[in-house]
Order: structure tokens, then sequence, then C-alpha cells
């Protein structure tokens, strides 16, 4: 992990079917980048969810203040790292 007053970023391992699990920031962007594997990224806005599948190389957005979850695709092989505006903040439902 790296951490300035301004940004932060973590890079997560997940074990297999390994949740995040829904949260938000509601102070801050944050940006995903899948480094191996395949998960499905889920956005709600508005109670309307949208899931999108993720791989190596993908990149998505969840913009602050809005729910936001990431899943391992099921083999344990998902790693994702996520840059965040600092202070953001963070909600768990």
């Amino acid at each position: 992990m790296i951490a300035t007053e301004q940004i932060a970023l973590d890079v997560y391992y997940f074990k297999v079917g390994q949740v995040l699990g829904y949260h938000r920031h509601p102070e801050g962007d944050q940006i995903f980048t899948v480094i191996s594997g395949t998960g499905t990224f889920f956005l709600e806005t508005d109670g309307v969810e949208e899931k999108v599948a993720v791989e190596a190389g993908d990149v998505f957005f969840a913009p602050k203040n809005v729910w936001h979850n990431l899943v391992d695709g099921g083999k344990g092989d998902l790693v994702a790292q996520q840059v965040t505006k600092q202070p953001a903040g963070m909600e768990k439902r």
C-alpha cells in the first residue's frame, strides 16, 4: 500500500469466491485496475445495480458516494489494485 495525504493505492489478492463487499466513499472517486484473473464489478446507483465482467488489463471507475463491490470470478486468481483520493471516507453496507 502507498498512501499520502492526497491519494492511496491498495492491492487486493482475492481467494476463491471472495467478495470485497458493498461500500462507498462519500468524499472520493476510486479507480480500479485488474492485474490478473477475472471477476465481477458492481455499481449501484439510485437502487439500480449494474454488473460488469472484468479481467486482466481492465480499468474501471467508482464515482464518489456510489455503492460498489468487486467479486472474484470463482478461481481465486483475481488481483486488483485501487487508487482513491484522500481523505475519501468509507461507509460499508
